[in-house]
């Protein structure tokens, strides 16, 4: 779908048009060169606020304010829009629809901050004790900013050269006389590395008595891995979870942070119940609010999306990042690019391609120092890493 930019029709002399027509200017020149953050800067919306903006809805105030599985009546929401999003994905991830709850997010972190809630009050609930919380110290920064938030004890587990939890430094962590909520990276924020679940779930069955909560963060890989031949390391019929948060500013090219939280109605039953009477409902979701737009975006973008299209858009970004990796060893510059990962990450460029691309810095001693990297999505074409790869050989010839 070609983009396309919709001009305001705010009077002419409106004082601050000049002002906002500069800061989007800005933006729309530079998405072109946004590789080192996961946003997919391609749009899939141009129809939607077409239609948006011709249906009056953006006149209108609607608040998803309740449990989309519930009835509610009263407060104008997209609830029956964000179910049928919610069912839509669940078995994409191997739940069942018998067996299924979930929300639309305000991002992947709001996602984890439920995963971490429900998984903490599950085992409270079940045992009567506060759970150690453990994650890979690769895996994005918002584990450790929620234990913190939520008042856990932390257990931050080393991980390897790949960004992948170390299975013996979890071993070495465990505490089995407390409950265990582990949270799995499926994608760690600067490397791109899957934790072994296999590996570390071996780790933890040899504490039988030891009650176990796994939350997977696939905020980015969630998104994309259901459509590759990678898709069963995210069925909880063949890796068992409990609950799986994923973003959709990310792959799904969502224009605002929002994302996917998913888990069981077992796992549901045992949170703290919440009846609110001013809703006439009980409220299990850690937000009194939520989007009721977001919902609406997700449910078009599923709705104008076959399989297969999403097949051929995870196929170009994957091979895309293949590409540039072998590109870069061509040039003998140092380069890594993990399995199931559409993330290339390298010795960090001169700064004045550092800056043109907005890529993202990180240190790691044991690939040799300063690293940046680059994250293929769907508007980092190969066009544009052909010339990216030019700038680098002129600026690394200077």
């Amino acid at each position: 779908m070609k983009e396309e930019q919709i001009r305001s029709t705010a009077p002419e002399t409106d004082p601050y048009i000049a002002r906002l027509d500069e800061f989007a200017g800005e933006i729309v020149s530079r998405k072109k060169h946004q590789f080192g953050y996961p946003a997919a800067q391609k749009s899939r919306l141009v129809d939607f606020y077409k239609w948006f903006i011709g249906s009056g809805l953006n006149l209108s105030m609607a608040d998803n304010a309740g449990d989309p599985f519930a009835q509610h009546e009263g407060i104008l929401n997209s609830l029956d829009f964000e179910r049928e999003v919610i069912e839509t994905f669940g078995p994409l991830y191997g739940f069942d629809l018998s067996n299924l709850w979930g929300i639309v997010t305000f991002s992947g972190t709001d996602g984890n901050n439920h995963g971490i809630y429900f998984g903490a009050r599950y085992l409270e609930n079940s045992t009567g004790s506060r759970p150690v919380m453990y994650v890979s110290d690769a895996a994005h920064y918002s584990g450790r900013r929620l234990a913190d938030l939520q008042n856990l004890e932390l257990k931050l587990i080393p991980s390897d050269v790949h960004g992948c939890m170390i299975p013996e430094e979890l071993d070495k962590a465990i505490r089995p006389e407390r409950p265990a909520l582990v949270v799995y990276a499926m994608g760690t924020t600067f490397k791109g590395g899957v934790d072994d679940q296999e590996a570390l779930n071996r780790v933890l069955a040899k504490y039988p008595d030891m009650p176990v909560y796994r939350h997977i963060d696939a905020a980015l890989f969630g998104g994309y891995l259901p459509y590759t031949e990678y898709r069963d390391v995210l069925n909880r019929k063949i890796q068992p979870y409990d609950s799986i948060a994923i973003s959709g500013h990310k792959y799904f090219g969502m224009d605002d942070p929002a994302g996917i939280f998913l888990t069981t109605k077992e796992v549901l039953d045992r949170q703290k119940s919440f009846e609110v009477s001013y809703l006439n409902a009980n409220m299990p979701m850690v937000n009194c609010t939520r989007s009721a737009i977001s919902p609406l975006k997700f449910w078009w973008i599923l709705k104008h999306t076959s399989r297969a299209e999403f097949e051929k858009m995870t196929g170009e970004m994957l091979n895309n990042a293949r590409w540039l990796k072998e590109r870069m060893d061509e040039m003998e510059y140092p380069a890594w690019l993990e399995p199931m990962s559409n993330t290339v990450y390298f010795k960090r460029p001169p700064q004045a391609v550092f800056e043109k691309y907005g890529l993202a810095p990180d240190y790691d001693e044991r690939l040799g120092g300063d690293l940046a990297h680059i994250v293929v999505m769907q508007h980092v074409t190969r066009e544009r890493l052909r010339t990216f790869l030019d700038d680098l050989t002129s600026a690394c010839a200077r």
